[in-house]
């Protein structure tokens, strides 16, 4: 009985208050147009590994239907994008044996995705070394109680950010889904 309702939902057309928009790459990951690496899914969430990421364990969780702004969201999917945040927050603490987290959602500023999204990027190790030296960051390196600048700071994020490998995402996604 329950593989016949099941089976009766298959294919059918998404609910009128559930938006999509074809230009969308995230509205394309939903429907499976584009591929990604799923961390989570539920009837409202995706999260999913970005293919930019800042460090490893770099991850979105994505409404699936769309609106651009976090301000629009509807309030049933606003709080399971909070319920998905927190969950997946845990697992990827656990997979990456790093409890230090920043959790961004940006609104039109620096939104490279008009569709409402969380990036949950594990904090940097304090051991990482820089991506580029100039003179201050070869002082700070020598003498680490000089604090790096925010240029610096932004530009070692910046510089540090490579494409998502493909075989790492695998073993990624394994991890954090064993903690899910």
């Amino acid at each position: 009985m329950t593989s016949f309702i099941i089976n009766a939902h298959e294919g059918r057309p998404v609910h009128s208050s559930w938006r999509q928009d074809e230009s969308c790459a995230f509205c394309k990951i939903v429907s499976g147009e584009l591929k990604a690496f799923r961390l989570y899914e539920d009837d409202k969430v995706i999260a999913i590994l970005d293919i930019m990421p800042l460090r490893k364990g770099h991850t979105l969780v994505i409404p699936k239907t769309h609106f651009a702004r976090l301000s629009e969201l509807p309030p049933e999917f606003a709080a399971a994008v909070g319920e998905v945040v927190t969950k997946v927050a845990h697992a990827i603490t656990q997979a990456v044996e790093n409890t230090a987290l920043n959790v961004v959602c940006n609104q039109e500023y620096a939104q490279a995705v008009h569709h409402v999204h969380y990036h949950i990027i594990p904090a940097p190790s304090l051991n990482s070394p820089p991506a580029v030296k100039d003179d201050h960051e070869t002082k700070t390196l020598k003498d680490p109680r000089i604090p790096l600048t925010h240029r610096e700071m932004h530009r070692r994020e910046f510089e540090s950010r490579d494409e998502l490998d493909d075989d790492d995402a695998l073993v990624l996604v394994q991890k954090v889904k064993a903690h899910l």
